[in-house]
């Protein structure tokens, strides 16, 4: 599945006339197959040992030209770290407020919320990002865990 998803990306790029770096292939690479949403600062000490003339500053390149083509989504919260997500389908997530994991969940498209924020508004709504917030599974057994 990952690798198709690989190839798919890399098609998209050759298509858009954007050369292949080993580099970027590696970044790419490590979106897909780790659905953690990374910082770029994860991604480039991941892949640092890989290529040890690679900069941060390469890592943050490459992300913002996957952003602009479209197949990788930046998650910013208001904080330095933005988080990145390989996204080939619409989804949304919930995150926790004890670690921070984020985990994705497909759920319809709420293309409805965008039309009543419009109306309501007078907006005109461009996209829409929904995120829900809670404590995942491994903490509420740690707290659990604590409270014992």
């Amino acid at each position: 599945m990952s690798n198709t998803m690989v190839k798919d990306a890399i098609s998209k790029l050759k298509h858009a006339n954007i050369r292949i770096t080993p580099q970027r292939y590696a970044i790419l690479e490590y979106l897909i197959e780790n659905r953690t949403h990374p910082t770029a600062d994860e991604i480039y000490k991941s892949l640092e040992h890989q290529f040890p003339n690679m900069s941060v500053a390469t890592v943050y390149n490459n992300l913002r030209l996957f952003t602009k083509i479209g197949f990788v989504k930046e998650m910013s919260y208001g904080d330095a770290s933005s988080r990145f997500d390989f996204s080939s389908t619409r989804h949304y997530h919930a995150i926790c407020q004890s670690c921070g994991k984020i985990v994705d969940f497909h759920y319809p498209g709420l293309e409805d919320v965008e039309m009543a924020a419009s109306e309501l508004t007078g907006f005109e709504i461009n996209e829409h990002r929904l995120e829900l917030y809670g404590i995942c599974p491994d903490c509420q057994a740690a707290e659990s865990e604590e409270a014992k």
